[in-house]
Formats: C-alpha cells, structure tokens, sequence
C-alpha cells in the first residue's frame, strides 16, 4: 500500500512503496550514510584524545583545558589567580598535575548561585516585589553564610530606576555591564542593585536636601569652568551630581564651598598677577619665595590667593638684605 512520508534526510515529502522505506531516492540514502559514519567518527575523534588523557598525570595547559572542558585561556587564567598549581619546565613548556586538578575541584564545592547575577564584593540574593516598595529576601542557608561585612542588597526594577532616576535605558544596561552592578532576574524582568546605581548616578548624598542644580552650560558662566573640567572637578571633589534624561546637573552650593569665588574679593588676599605686577617678579620666584618665606596660600579654581601682609613681610625681609 502506498503512503506519504517526509525524506528524513532532505525533508522533502515523497510517496513511499513500502513501509520500511524512509529516504525519497538512492543519492539521499546513501548522503544519510555517510553523515551517519562522519557523525561515528566525529565522536571517535572527540572521545579518543580524552580517553588518552585519563591516563596520564602530566598534562599541558591545551589537555588541561580538554579534560576540564574549557578554554586553554581559562586554564591559564586559573594559573594566574593561584586556583590551580603549574610546574614550568622550560621557558615555553609547563606541566599541570591531574591530581592538582581534582584537588582545586574538590576544595571549591557548589554553591547555588541566582542565574542573571554579578555580585561585586556581596552576596547574591533573592527578591520579590510589592507595589512600588522592594523587598529582599534572603535563603536560610544564604542567610548563615553572611559575614559582618557583608551587606544584604535592595534591588529595584529597570523600569522603576528609569522612572525614578530619569535616565535613558541605553544609559542603564551600558553602565550595568561596564560597572558589573548586581543583577537579579525575576520572570523574565532585571532587577537592579539600588546602592549601586545611586553610586554610579553620583547620589551618595542625600539629594533631597538640595535645591540649587545648575547643568554643564550654567557652571561655564558662573565658575569659568570647561566641561572636560567640570566632569574631572565633580569627580575629584565628590560634587553630588544628577543626570535626567541625559543631561547632568551639578550641585550648585558644593561648587560654590569647593570654588569660594567669595574670596575674590576678598582684600587681605592678592593674586599672583598682582604681586607680579607689584614687585617686578617673575612666577616662578614668587612661587619659590611663597615657600621659602611660608606665605599662606588658598587656592580657588585655578588660581592661586596670598595673603596680603604675608606677601609684604616677604618683600620687606628680601628688601633688608639686599635681594
């Protein structure tokens, strides 16, 4: 009796005149035969190398990484970190003993990790959410292996972080993955570490209490300060930055503190373009006679500010002896 079957080597739907046939024609048996006796051989190929290392006691680091089932890359990277023990015999030849081997595997047992996660110096954890509140939930055996200095994590979702923060989502999948913030997936959605990504946005200060921000362009008229600068100054200073939608507000009233444009202003101090012009000096010796005589100095922005009656002494003790 005839019947319809599909060729299980080409796909292709033929009429069959016999129960046992299952290839459409002669050329594709006889392909499914020889793909039958590469995938034989393959498997050959793979198992004998394996076989052959089993028993031997030195490998190099390429049948270290075939026994371990990894890349020679891995292997030496495990070298490097002191995991694993190597003897190098020559400058381009070195041993790994298969007993040091099962030795590293029997000394780092199991722990059960929270697929999705990349902990920085804490421990991965578990978490649910509620409404907009973020609970974290910590395993009973987790919870014993939490030492003093470790501190349990609060995750929030990507979207409560975009909504929250402001920012873009290009922004936060970039900066988790250059900064390794922990990541717990739940159903399918990113949960992210909420101290990780204030420290990453700059919010380690409470930012409420701030009122004054000012954005790159208004710290260029107020202070003088070129954007490359105001990045490395606020970086360097710890300044409480924001970033909303792409754009980055600085505080206000800590570049004002770290600037003190006040002292401009000021009389008992000059600058030293002033003294310069005053005494007929160049910079450099005014910078070797303000250490020298202990002028006291203030430094606001990128100028230097001495105080006027410091300034004076130095000049008068010069002038007594001759200088």
């Amino acid at each position: 009796m005839k019947t319809t079957k599909k060729c299980a080597f080409c796909g292709r739907t033929f009429t069959s005149n016999s129960g046992m046939q299952k290839y459409c024609c002669i050329r594709c048996a006889d392909e499914a035969k020889k793909a039958k006796k590469k995938r034989q051989l393959d498997l050959l190929n793979a198992v004998e190398p394996v076989l052959e290392i089993q028993r031997q006691e030195y490998l190099t680091f390429s049948k270290a990484a075939i026994l371990m089932g990894c890349s020679r890359q891995y292997i030496y990277k495990l070298v490097a970190q002191g995991r694993l023990r190597a003897s190098r015999i020559s400058s381009r030849m070195a041993f790994i003993r298969k007993a040091d081997i099962e030795r590293m595997l029997e000394d780092n047992p199991y722990n059960k990790v929270i697929p999705g996660t990349r902990p920085k110096r804490a421990v991965s954890t578990g978490q649910r959410k509620s409404g907009k509140e973020s609970k974290t939930i910590v395993p009973a055996a987790e919870d014993k292996m939490l030492s003093e200095g470790e501190k349990i994590l609060s995750y929030i979702s990507g979207e409560e972080v975009l909504s929250t923060y402001k920012v873009k989502q290009s922004w936060l999948y970039t900066t988790a993955k250059r900064n390794q913030i922990p990541i717990c997936k739940i159903a399918g959605k990113n949960y992210y570490s909420k101290s990780h990504v204030e420290e990453c946005l700059g919010l380690t200060t409470d930012i409420a209490a701030i009122t004054d921000w000012l954005t790159t362009e208004q710290v260029f008229e107020e202070f003088g300060m070129k954007p490359t600068a105001i990045h490395t100054y606020a970086y360097r200073h710890n300044i409480p930055t924001k970033k909303e939608y792409g754009i980055t507000y600085y505080s206000k009233s800590h570049l004002a503190e770290l600037r003190q444009m006040d002292m401009m202003a000021d009389e008992r101090y000059c600058t030293v373009d002033e003294v310069s012009e005053k005494y007929g000096l160049s910079k450099a010796n005014i910078h070797h006679i303000t250490k020298v005589h202990g002028i006291e100095k203030k430094k606001v922005g990128v100028r230097n500010l001495l105080l006027r009656t410091d300034v004076e002494r130095a000049m008068a003790e010069r002038a007594s002896k001759g200088l």
